[in-house]
């Protein structure tokens, strides 16, 4: 349950320190080698997955003192916190109430500070006069913006799926998807970034002659 939930926290924070190197990138680009350095860039990253490894950890601990039956079916694909919350004999509002709030504050605080830096990289590039830049700019950001998207709609997906009443067939078949689906998209996005994979996909759909692919 700690690494699991580690690594989702982790996967916010990253998000965020994205958000910042796109910010620098794209409003200040001549100081942008100066400003990110390799030696600045690892220091955010473990910044990062530091702060992410200390959310889980009330939860996790709490979690221990929980009762259970001697079976507890955990109506999930993973030790989520949540799900095996519900599955305790004991009084679980207090923990109930801490797990909301932690994952609250895990996804919004990240959000506003992702939606700060995008701010910054709007007002910026609302100030480039000629079109291809304004281009250029929104394109460098893409890919970030897909997987800020990507993952925020998994924790919605994930809220309402606790809210609802589903049968629970559905609900853990839920689970299983968007778990899958997050993981799986998040390598496309960034796989499609890549040159080498979109000179390939060209050639594959358009073997005789790739140059031309999807002209009239």
């Amino acid at each position: 349950m700690y690494l699991i939930h580690s690594f989702s926290c982790s996967e916010a924070f990253i998000l965020v320190v994205m958000a910042y190197d796109r910010q620098v990138n794209i409003c200040h680009p001549l100081h942008y080698p100066v400003l990110m350095t390799p030696q600045t860039n690892a220091t955010l990253a473990a910044c990062a997955w530091l702060t992410a490894l200390l959310p889980p950890i009330p939860a996790v601990v709490q979690t221990s003192h929980l009762a259970f039956d001697s079976t507890a079916h955990i109506y999930h694909c993973f030790c989520d916190y949540l799900a095996v919350v519900q599955a305790s004999c004991s009084d679980t509002m207090p923990q109930t109430l801490m797990g909301f709030c932690t994952a609250m504050v895990v996804s919004f605080l990240p959000r506003l500070l992702a939606l700060l830096s995008y701010a910054h990289i709007l007002a910026s590039v609302l100030h480039i006069s000629s079109q291809e830049g304004r281009s250029k700019a929104f394109s460098t950001c893409s890919s970030h913006l897909l997987m800020v998207g990507t993952y925020c709609s998994s924790i919605a997906i994930a809220y309402v799926a606790y809210r609802a009443d589903l049968p629970l067939d559905v609900h853990i078949m839920g689970n299983v998807v968007y778990a899958i689906l997050t993981s799986v998209l998040s390598h496309l996005i960034y796989m499609l970034r890549n040159k080498d994979v979109k000179v390939a996909i060209t050639r594959m759909a358009c073997p005789q002659d790739p140059g031309h692919c999807g002209d009239p």
